[in-house]
């Protein structure tokens, strides 16, 4: 079993937690979403999960792909683990519908180029 831990590696793991936000709040409204305490807490979960893997990334790769907002995205998981209980559902809704979607796109096109 190879337990290489490359680009390639996290990148899966990004693009597969980003795909789970996705599926799971397809089509929601904020008010559905925030009324769902077991997937606010998944959501939030696969967010800090991604800033997480993205931080494990090379520099090299986040170098290349100035497009993906890498600070954004540190900055989201920072809102959450440190404010937790204290997070704009407003934030997360929109993190969730409008740029979620975005990078899923943006990434996995980046992963499709080799």
């Amino acid at each position: 079993m190879d337990n290489v831990k490359d680009d390639r590696y996290f990148l899966e793991k990004i693009t597969s937690d980003l795909k789970f936000v996705i599926d799971h709040t397809q089509g929601m409204t904020q008010e559905e979403m925030t009324e769902n305490d077991l997937l606010i807490d998944s959501v939030m979960f696969r967010i800090v999960q991604v800033a997480e893997n993205g931080a494990k990334l090379s520099d090299t790769f986040r170098t290349a792909h100035p497009d993906i907002p890498w600070a954004a995205i540190r900055g989201m998981r920072n809102r959450i683990v440190h404010n937790y209980g204290v997070v704009s559902m407003t934030i997360v809704y929109d993190t969730v519908i409008s740029h979620i979607p975005k990078m899923y796109a943006m990434l996995k096109a980046t992963m499709e180029e080799g």
